[in-house]
């Protein structure tokens, strides 16, 4: 049964494709009147378009989120769309795996101004905009990164176990505004943004270690930021769910 999300407005960061697009869709379909956020419009008019013509409502919201303005403005641009603000998802992400000697200056600001400065000032952006009375829903894409690294991932690995810590420090604050923080935790799956990243052999060995025998993909993640999302979900805040056929915390 699909969650109810009717009327709620979401802003939903690094929608243009991926895990944000399918998120973006899947919302739509419980309800949710969509903010649309990517940094390329083409990106965003295509799913805004998307949606639409599958009847459901979505508005396109082009900010660069990496700085605070950027990403406060994204979710005052949301709000003022309705007259409210219900639901953050923390998704946008600029990545690349580099062994411990290459990591550059600039390649480690970039991450860590998108993929962890970004939501920080989310949540607090998110919380300035949310109803005190009716609160609202955060939700933080991390990954299994942040529980079992891989080689060439200190960086990113670093950024997701960081953006765990400040989903449980969130959420023991926020609590009493009724704004819930959660995280979810997905392994790889394919994704345009991960292609170049992407092998056939080692997905081929990361299917023979996964109990459930499949890749995840998109649409696997996104049902589980709508379910943290929304009311089903009321009483779960500060968790980390973690979404990958059962490989992180198991060994064949």
């Amino acid at each position: 049964m699909q969650q109810d999300m009717t009327g709620r407005v979401a802003l939903i960061t690094g929608a243009g494709n991926g895990i944000g697009r399918a998120t973006a869709r899947q919302m739509a379909a419980r309800g949710a009147i969509v903010a649309v956020n990517d940094l390329k419009s083409e990106f965003v008019d295509a799913v805004v378009n998307e949606i639409t013509a599958s009847g459901g409502k979505a508005f396109g919201v082009v900010q660069n989120i990496s700085s605070r303005e950027g990403i406060a403005a994204a979710v005052q641009q949301a709000r003022d769309h309705v007259g409210r603000f219900d639901i953050l998802v923390n998704n946008a992400a600029w990545v690349r795996y580099q062994a411990v000697p290459d990591v550059q200056p600039e390649t480690l600001d970039r991450m860590l101004d998108v993929g962890f400065k970004s939501v920080i000032w989310g949540i607090q952006a998110a919380v300035a905009a949310m109803d005190p009375e009716r609160g609202g829903s955060i939700v933080n894409v991390a990954s299994t990164a942040a529980l079992r690294s891989t080689l060439n991932s200190l960086v990113y690995s670093g950024i997701k176990a960081g953006v765990l810590g400040l989903t449980r420090a969130a959420a023991a604050e926020l609590g009493v505004r009724r704004i819930r923080v959660n995280a979810v935790c997905p392994s790889a799956v394919p994704t345009e943004g991960t292609q170049r990243n992407r092998d056939a052999s080692r997905d081929a060995l990361r299917v023979a270690r996964t109990p459930l025998g499949r890749m995840g993909n998109v649409e696997d993640i996104a049902r589980s930021i709508c379910f943290l999302a929304s009311d089903e979900a009321g009483f779960m805040t500060a968790q980390a769910l973690v979404v990958d056929g059962g490989v992180t915390f198991t060994n064949i």
